[in-house]
């Protein structure tokens, strides 16, 4: 199946940087959206949609529609459009709960092809204002496990690389289980820390001596409670055993603490270590390592540009940058990742050839 004619439902930060990302990628997909009035106005004059659609049940005409809305909406959405797509269609949403999807579309009568998506990915604040061609670049874009075997799926996956994701298929029982204990408990207990420790019976504010530590912890406490509403429902069996695992150990550490059994504590500590480590640094998603280059440069005009054209000139390719720390007046550290250890090393010698110290 070839896919040519693809619709976007809702071009907040996820559907309007899948529009950006496919139109950076390719000039033959024909691209509709809909969303406000005032979005897709936006988005047509800015050329990242070809056609404004005035209702959602208009996608009808793509080969490949896209869900991208909040939970609710998308499933009200895929309520009413998975019973109306041809054989040769494809329908996918990019919710953070799966379960819910498959089990509506496995009571309908149904043609076409449905193929549960969740990219592992975002940015704090949402909207198109926010949104990024290269919001996926190494993500871990995870997919229906049954969607394996579906004769649309290498066109379907075509897409999704494009992207610049990386494909992973998980039954979507087992994604709940997992996004519960490493999506939806850390904003939980981001939540939490922010509240607890505002929880000050002085006039000291607590705020003001946090580190970055906190800081990192914290991030994504900013959240918005109406997007993650409907998330918590769909997925609060999955949650509430995460959230139970999580005050049990704590309780352990507690216990410890109390006891003053630091050899226990000890042990936590170095298994958190060990686990800690296991984790990918480099990637969206922690699955599909890239490699890593650390350098550190002097705080001044045009750094990043003298490196990102050295690597360019040498025909090598950034997957992703990062500032990690930055004294002003000093210098920092930014760490630059690559796809290939082959890459990585090479690029050590390009950017240490034109003056820069760097480690992996």
């Amino acid at each position: 199946m070839e896919i040519r004619k693809i619709s976007i439902i809702g071009l907040g930060l996820i559907g309007g940087s899948i529009a950006k990302a496919i139109k950076n990628f390719s000039s033959t997909h024909f691209i509709s959206g809909f969303d406000n009035p005032d979005i897709l106005d936006k988005t047509f004059e800015q050329k990242v949609i070809d056609k404004k659609l005035s209702s959602f049940e208009e996608s009808l005409d793509a080969d490949l529609i896209f869900i991208c809305l909040p939970v609710d909406a998308s499933i009200n959405v895929f309520e009413k459009l998975s019973e109306k797509i041809n054989s040769n269609q494809i329908i996918t949403d990019v919710c953070g709960v799966k379960s819910v999807f498959q089990e509506i579309w496995d009571k309908k009568e149904r043609k076409g092809f449905y193929i549960g998506g969740h990219p592992m990915t975002g940015k704090e604040k949402g909207g198109f204002e926010n949104s990024d061609p290269l919001l996926f670049e190494n993500c871990v874009y995870i997919l229906n496990e049954s969607a394996k075997e579906f004769p649309v799926i290498d066109s379907f996956t075509e897409i999704i690389h494009q992207l610049g994701a990386k494909i992973t298929f998980l039954n979507p029982k087992v994604h709940d289980i997992i996004v519960a204990s490493v999506s939806h408990l850390p904003q939980l207990l981001s939540v939490s820390l922010i509240n607890s420790a505002g929880l000050k019976g002085s006039d000291i504010n607590f705020f003001d001596y946090a580190a970055g530590g906190f800081r990192d912890m914290t991030r994504i406490a900013s959240s918005e409670f109406n997007v993650w509403e409907p998330v918590l429902r769909e997925n609060r069996k999955n949650i509430i055993q995460a959230i139970d695992n999580f005050i049990f150990d704590l309780e352990q550490m507690k216990k410890s603490i109390s006891n003053e059994d630091y050899k226990k504590l000890a042990d936590k500590f170095e298994s958190a270590r060990v686990k800690r480590d296991e984790i990918p640094k480099s990637n969206k998603g922690f699955i599909n390592q890239i490699y890593d280059v650390f350098v550190f440069v002097k705080d001044e005009p045009g750094v990043i540009s003298k490196i990102s054209t050295a690597l360019f000139e040498n025909k090598i390719n950034i997957k992703d940058i990062e500032l990690l720390k930055i004294r002003e007046g000093s210098g920092g550290t930014f760490r630059i990742a690559f796809e290939s250890e082959s890459d990585a090393e090479r690029a050590k010698k390009v950017i240490e050839k034109i003056g820069f110290s760097t480690k992996n």
